[in-house]
């Protein structure tokens, strides 16, 4: 039996590979999450730089309750079972009328998990319209296997190596995953997406969350790192991570360090490139 989703809606996310849009947070949770994302910006120096840019639910007890909504738990638990793992979480942001776009990709291509039973639960802090850039995805597509890519590190991709489907991928396809503010989508790891530049006035900022069962393991490292956000974990496939106290708790600061290293060693793979969250002074998001 389902805990909150209906056995269409987990018939459709196995047949389609998406779920929009699903209800999450309150309006006023999501202007709270808003506004504790504006002083994570201001903490930056007025954009998201560095290394809070890769799993801050490390850094900030306020991202680190998200993770754990009942809400969202319930629909990923639907889909993946009881036992589940937060592996890692990164902000998507696009300001009004930012060129930043990101291109038809799939997820796994570079994580480096043990198998693709990952579902990411896609936060709309704003609401996530066709105009300010919203997601876009391609139907059915996560039943393909692993597709080659190829690295752009195009200047306004959000994506860490720019990588793109070395296919063509037919737009006419593609389903917007409009979102209010609060509200969540959820996708598979293999489905193709992507997001056109933000045309609008209005900022756009979506927070990934990407939900493993525990019995999944990293394939290039033994010390990738993870949060048990429900159920057990009898496998310890991954170094447990430590829940922050306050912002920038200094007692988590080295292991975020770390942790972020060891990403960046999965991530960047056989590219020179450095990882996006290695220092501050990188790009913005």
């Amino acid at each position: 039996m389902t805990k909150v989703l209906t056995e269409d809606q987990v018939s459709s996310f196995h047949r389609n590979g998406y779920l929009f849009p699903l209800s999450a947070l309150t309006s006023s949770a999501a202007a709270n999450c808003y506004a504790n994302f504006e002083d994570v910006e201001k903490m930056c120096g007025g954009q998201l730089t560095g290394p809070v840019r890769y799993k801050p639910h490390i850094l900030f007890p306020w991202l680190n309750n998200l993770i754990r909504t009942s809400s969202i738990l319930d629909a990923v638990e639907d889909l993946i079972g009881p036992n589940i793992l937060c592996w890692a979480t990164s902000f998507f942001n696009k300001d009004g009328h930012d060129p930043s776009y990101v291109s038809w990709h799939q997820d796994s291509t570079y994580w480096g998990l043990s198998a693709p039973d990952v579902v990411t639960a896609w936060v709309a802090i704003t609401p996530s319209k066709i105009e300010n850039g919203c997601m876009q995805v391609i139907p059915g597509t996560h039943t393909m296997d692993q597709i080659a890519h190829r690295d752009t590190d195009a200047a306004h991709n959000l994506l860490s190596r720019g990588q793109e489907i070395e296919v063509d991928v037919d737009d006419s396809r593609a389903v917007d995953l409009e979102l209010n503010a609060g509200e969540i989508s959820l996708h598979h790891v293999r489905l193709i997406h992507g997001s056109p530049p933000n045309s609008s006035n209005q900022r756009r900022i979506g927070y990934a969350i990407r939900y493993i069962p525990t019995h999944l393991h990293q394939l290039y490292s033994l010390n990738d790192t993870a949060t048990l956000v429900r159920g057990e974990d009898r496998f310890n496939n991954f170094v447990s991570e430590p829940v922050p106290s306050s912002n920038m708790d200094p007692n988590v600061l080295d292991f975020h360090a770390k942790a972020n290293a060891e990403a960046g060693k999965v991530l960047y793979r056989g590219s020179p490139k450095e990882p996006y969250f290695a220092s501050a002074g990188e790009t913005k998001a």
